[in-house]
C-alpha cells in the first residue's frame, strides 16, 4: 500500500494531533496548496515558510532546488486524505511529506485542530 496511512503507527488514534512537514518548488504553489488543505478542512493550520534551498540525490545526481516550506497541523486521521490531496496539487513526482508527533500542546489549541479538521 502506498499512502500516508503507512507511516502512522498501527491502532493510533485518529483524534491525536500531529504535525506534517512538505514543500513546493515556488511560493504561489505554496500558498494554493496551503489555502485548499485548510479550505477542505484537512489540516487546521498551514504555515508558508521563506523560500530557501534544499540539497537532494535524485537519480544519482546531486540536486539543488528553491523550495518553500511547508507546515501543516492536522489529525492523525486526516493524513491519508491529506497525503492524497497534496500529491493531487503537487507537481513533484515524489513530494516531501513527513508526519511528526505531538507530544503536547495546550488543551484549547488541540482541541481547535481536532474542530477544525473534523470531516464535513
Amino acid at each position: 500500500m502506498n499512502t500516508a496511512a503507512q507511516s502512522m503507527p498501527d491502532g493510533q488514534d485518529a483524534s491525536v494531533v500531529v504535525i506534517v512537514l512538505s514543500n513546493a518548488p515556488d511560493l504561489l504553489l505554496a500558498k494554493r496548496i496551503a489555502h485548499v488543505l485548510v479550505e477542505e478542512h484537512l489540516a487546521a493550520c498551514a504555515h508558508v515558510g521563506t523560500q530557501g534551498v534544499s540539497m537532494y540525490e535524485w537519480n544519482g545526481e546531486l540536486e539543488g532546488a528553491d523550495e518553500v516550506p511547508l507546515t501543516f497541523k492536522t489529525t492523525a486521521g486526516r493524513v491519508p486524505a491529506l497525503h492524497d490531496r497534496l500529491a493531487q496539487l503537487h507537481p513533484y513526482e515524489v513530494p516531501e511529506f513527513l508526519v511528526l508527533p505531538v507530544v503536547g500542546g495546550s488543551p484549547e489549541y488541540l482541541a481547535w485542530v481536532r474542530g477544525q479538521t473534523a470531516p464535513r
